[in-house]
């Protein structure tokens, strides 16, 4: 685990404008974006133990990150 954030922004820098395009554009995608940033923000505040969880938990909210990332690129790349 890198307990470095992973920002939409950072995981896509090629896609960053058609991100915050999308963003405003799409409500969809903005809600996409928004859960993908809260949860993206609960899993590094669990790596960095500022809000310790289980195990089982942190492993299930890396999934559902990466599940709505994948979700995000599906829609950027559609």
């Amino acid at each position: 685990m890198s307990h470095t954030p992973h920002e939409l922004h950072d995981e896509f820098p090629q896609l960053a404008g058609k991100i915050s395009e999308m963003k405003q554009a799409d409500a969809h995608f903005g809600k996409l974006a928004d859960e993908y940033h809260q949860v993206n923000r609960a899993v590094h505040r669990a790596e960095t133990l500022v809000e310790p969880v289980e195990e089982l938990a942190e492993v299930e909210m890396r999934k559902k990150r990466a599940a709505l990332k994948d979700e995000i690129y599906r829609l950027l790349t559609a």
